[in-house]
Order: C-alpha cells, then sequence, then structure tokens
C-alpha cells in the first residue's frame, strides 16, 4: 500500500480514474448482480438488462484487472467460466445498495423534476 495521499480533487490524481469506474452504471449493476455468489456470463447478462455482451466483457475485464472480481475457468467439457467478488468487490456492495437504493426511492421525485424543467426550458 502506498502512503501517498489519493486526492480526487487534483487533476492528474489516479483514484479520480477509480471514481469513473465504481460510478459507471454498469459497474454498479454487475458489482451488485455478483452478490449471491459466483456467477457465470450468461447469468450476468440475463440479470443485467440492455447490456451488450461487448459492454459486459469489457466491464468484467476491468473490473477483474482492478481487483474487485475474479475469474475462473474451470476445464471442463464445454469450459466453465464463473466471475466473483473478490474481498475489495464485496467492500463496494454498502455503498453500490444504497446508491441503488437511492435511486428507486427517489427516482419519482427526478422525474418530476425533469418534466418541470423540459416545460421551463
Amino acid at each position: 500500500m502506498s502512503l501517498r495521499p489519493w486526492d480526487p480533487y487534483e487533476q492528474d490524481c489516479p483514484s479520480r480514474r477509480l471514481l469513473d469506474r465504481i460510478g459507471d452504471r454498469w459497474t454498479v449493476l454487475i458489482v451488485v448482480a455478483l452478490d449471491p455468489g459466483p456467477q457465470r456470463f450468461s447469468a450476468l447478462a440475463a440479470r443485467v438488462g440492455g447490456i451488450s455482451q461487448k459492454m459486459l466483457t469489457q466491464t468484467l475485464r476491468s473490473l477483474e484487472r482492478d481487483g474487485f472480481v475474479t475469474r475462473t475457468l474451470y476445464p471442463e467439457i464445454p469450459p466453465r467460466v464463473e466471475y466473483e467478488l473478490t474481498t475489495l468487490g464485496r467492500s463496494l456492495l454498502g455503498p453500490l445498495r444504497a446508491l441503488e437504493e437511492w435511486a428507486v426511492e427517489n427516482m419519482s421525485e427526478v422525474v418530476v423534476h425533469q418534466g418541470e424543467y423540459q416545460a421551463t426550458h
């Protein structure tokens, strides 16, 4: 671990890229979808409606690269691959679930404000 202070308000701080990663809608949905335990690619694709195969692949690779997800290949015929949250990935569940719940609880009010804004602009 680095003793270097990370400050996302600094222009060149790498923590900004981390915030981009964990704030991405696909990341939020995939991490939460992985909560019950290991999932196959097809199960994740089915759970996260509207995600393309390419975007699911890219997001899983990024999550694996950043240490949030592990990918396990089982040498079976046909081969089986499962994705699972790491300890680091599991540590995101609380904040991401809170964000998900906030969005669900407040969406109606946001829709009202969007309509009001649209009507006046």
